[in-house]
């Protein structure tokens, strides 16, 4: 290399090396906080001359093929466009696709961002602050207006699109927190209370889609932590659908874990918000939907279906019920949803034929990991061992193309339900396959 940076150093350890953090520090005898510092500063943070040449011997006495993953890792990157405010989605997708998942370095200024933005949201008395003397005091940066806030609400608009495309949702995170960093700052400069405002409705939007990618990561304590700043950014907005869906999110990791008595609280406080919201969106549907799952959990048929038929209302709804990111619901899950609380329900007799219309229905590959571990529990629970393995198999696929944490989540549900039938072969071979996602979120 002619000149090492963080970036290039990052791809020696993980692309080429493939070493842990630690392993890495090891290896060039530098404590690990150290290779933290540089992966985090990226192209524009230069290891100093000697550590340049003590990168040069590492990579020289690499064995042939991690130099050829260097290689063509460093090609690859060099050839992706920049991100710049004007990109298209598709510069975007590309750059997100070279980014490895975060570390602590970068969760802990996650962190960072968090506590200031929840010390500025809570400020009291907004009428009373002296807006031009925070304008003077923002070090010249330039006024937060209405073309400023159209940036903002634009990029937060494409960070969701990002997600949604990615095959691996992690990649989003850097861009993610990178832009709830400019939101951050702008919320310390902003200028009269409806522009504080409408900053607090960008950072419980964005803090949402934060919390979607720890989600999808199986880290639910940090996806707790972003859906509570989003909650209390939407309440101070006056934002009522966006209150309500980071509550419903946050009720939602309780669902996971089959903490449903807990979740149903909060699931009842996002329904009271939601019905102050916009009603011509689809809010208060989707948190039906969530209900439903709770109800389901709880062993209640008729409430769960009293739950989904309100949720199936919102095909009554006309014009744009949804947004392009913090509220996607417009009742194509629902066949979905159906048959995963009949499958909670052990009501295969429902469960079959809405699982089947999910499966038949034109959605995302990530989805459909989740319907066909549906269908495989459903196997289960009917002793048929043909629909249990070939869709369990098709689910794992799904999970390890995607990488999707939600997937492998369900997974290993599914897993630690074999051992009534330990013993027959089949569902051996299975639950070795599975074993692997068991350890990884266990």
């Amino acid at each position: 290399m002619e000149t090492w940076t963080g970036a290039e150093a990052r791809l020696l350890r993980e692309v080429a090396l493939r070493l842990s953090l630690r392993d890495f520090a090891d290896l060039l005898g530098i404590p690990s906080r150290t290779v933290s510092k540089w992966e985090a500063g990226g192209a524009a943070l230069v290891p100093r001359p000697h550590m340049q040449a003590i990168l040069d011997t590492v990579l020289e006495r690499a064995d042939p093929a991690a130099r050829t993953r260097f290689e063509s890792a460093l090609t690859e990157r060099q050839a992706v466009p920049l991100v710049q405010s004007g990109a298209v989605l598709g510069d975007l997708v590309s750059v997100t696709a070279q980014v490895p998942e975060f570390d602590d370095l970068s969760r802990r200024e996650l962190l960072r961002l968090m506590t200031m933005a929840g010390t500025l949201i809570a400020l009291p008395g907004l009428e009373d602050l002296d807006w031009e003397r925070i304008e003077h005091l923002a070090d010249g940066s330039r006024r937060v207006d209405s073309e400023t806030l159209g940036e903002y609400a634009a990029l937060n608009g494409h960070l969701w699109r990002v997600f949604a495309l990615a095959k691996t949702k992690r990649h989003t995170y850097p861009l993610v927190r990178e832009h709830l960093d400019v939101l951050v700052s702008a919320l310390q400069r902003s200028h009269g209370e409806q522009v504080h405002r409408e900053l607090c409705s960008l950072i419980a939007d964005l803090f949402q889609l934060a919390g979607e990618i720890f989600f999808d990561s199986n880290r639910y304590t940090d996806a707790a932590h972003c859906y509570t700043l989003a909650a209390s950014a939407g309440k101070e907005a006056g934002a009522y659908d966006l209150w309500a869906t980071a509550l419903t999110r946050h009720a939602f990791i309780g669902v996971y874990e089959h903490q449903h008595a807990t979740a149903r609280p909060m699931l009842d406080l996002a329904a009271g918000v939601a019905s102050k919201g916009n009603p011509g969106l689809s809010t208060r549907f989707w948190v039906s939907t969530v209900q439903a799952q709770v109800q389901a959990g709880l062993g209640d048929l008729a409430a769960c279906q009293r739950a989904l038929d309100h949720a199936d209302q919102v095909h009554h709804l006309s014009g744009q019920v949804h947004t392009d990111g913090w509220l996607r619901f417009d009742g194509s899950r629902l066949p979905e949803e159906r048959g995963a609380c009949y499958v909670t329900l052990q009501r295969a007799d429902l469960a079959e034929q809405a699982l089947d219309a999910a499966l038949r229905a034109d959605i995302s590959t990530r989805r459909r990991g989740g319907v066909l571990t549906d269908l495989a529990s459903l196997g289960l629970q009917q002793r048929d061992l043909d629909q249990l393995v070939i869709h369990a198999d098709a689910a794992v696929e799904v999970a390890q193309t995607t990488g999707s944490g939600w997937v492998e989540r369900k997974l290993t549900g599914l897993h630690r339900q074999l051992a009534p039938l330990a013993g027959e072969p089949r569902v051996d071979q299975l639950s070795q396959k599975l074993a692997s996602f068991t350890t990884a979120t266990s």
